[in-house]
């Protein structure tokens, strides 16, 4: 076998490996594990609700965290407020019954999520609002007065 020098980009010369072409021991188990799953074995997995998208927004007097989480109902959530840590999560039990071939068929189903976020202790906790609408949950997290940003100004020079 031959021991091949190659140029790196930055310009210095390395030999290159011999076993390139043999797949690592982690690269060889991570393929193993990440196989798709015959779909006999998927049929009536549930794999519960994804973690929700949030878009965080900041404007002169507050902060926004918007949410999606489409298809819920306002009960559906909890939201808390301890120690400068917003937490909102939700968690969710559903069961259903079809009648196939006069056969009852009962399906059980559980989703939970939980986000947290580390608050600035600028906010203004007593007048924190959450609203949800069309999918979206917002919380309406206002700073305090000393912590809105102010219009700019000119400064005249004496």
């Amino acid at each position: 076998m031959s021991n091949l020098v190659t140029t790196q980009k930055n310009g210095s010369l390395a030999k290159s490996d011999r076993y390139a072409d043999f797949p690592s021991w982690s690269n060889w188990i991570d393929r193993m594990f990440n196989a798709d799953l015959p779909s006999i074995m998927m049929s009536n997995y549930n794999t519960g609700m994804t973690l929700p998208k949030v878009n965080i927004r900041e404007t002169a007097d507050a902060f926004y965290v918007d949410m999606a989480v489409p298809g819920m109902k306002k009960e559906d959530f909890t939201i808390d407020l301890d120690n400068e840590v917003l937490s909102i999560s939700s968690e969710k039990n559903t069961e259903n019954e079809h009648v196939e071939d006069n056969h009852i068929r009962q399906e059980f189903g559980y989703a939970s999520f939980k986000r947290t976020f580390s608050l600035p202790e600028y906010i203004e906790e007593s007048k924190i609002k959450a609203t949800y609408k069309d999918g979206i949950l917002s919380v309406h997290l206002p700073k305090k007065e000393e912590a809105k940003q102010k219009p700019p100004r000119t400064i005249t020079i004496s």
